[in-house]
């Protein structure tokens, strides 16, 4: 067991875990922040997506360990106190999702490419989101959501 020290959503947050211990389960159940889901825990869905310092990881694959002095935003994060962040604003305008499970990691690959590019084309989307499954298909939906996005307005 080590102490580790995280800033995750932009809280200094302390933690006991063995170091090879995956950020996923810190956050689920360490911090109880269970928006972030287990999908394969193997890097391959992308349901476990959150962010280190904006950059979309896999948290079932990222040892805690490895953490050091990088922010870490989880779905949790992104919205304020009194609305939702613009894409999941977004989602919900376009209902995008439909069994929802995989939805919070989508969301959290889908503000980092807005973030990086504010009016990405079907290829960017495409590239962004490979690494994310929806099992239920809805990847249209999700396109038109992140076209919309930067256009919408969060309430």
């Amino acid at each position: 067991m080590a102490t580790y020290q995280l800033v995750v959503n932009g809280e200094n947050r302390e933690v006991e875990a063995v170091p090879n211990t995956p950020l996923l389960w810190v956050l689920r159940d360490n911090l109880s922040l269970t928006g972030t889901k287990f999908g394969c825990g193997m890097a391959q869905c992308g349901a476990c997506t959150v962010h280190l310092d904006g950059t979309p990881v896999r948290s079932c694959s990222t040892p805690v360990s490895t953490i050091g002095n990088k922010k870490v935003t989880t779905i949790e994060g992104i919205a304020s106190a009194d609305k939702v962040h613009p894409v999941q604003q977004a989602w919900m305008d376009e209902n995008v999702p439909q069994c929802g499970y995989c939805q919070a990691g989508q969301i959290m690959s889908a503000v980092a490419l807005l973030a990086k590019n504010p009016a990405p084309n079907d290829q960017d989307i495409e590239t962004a989101m490979s690494g994310n499954i929806c099992r239920c298909g809805t990847y249209e939906r999700i396109r038109k959501a992140i076209k919309r996005a930067p256009n919408t307005t969060a309430k």
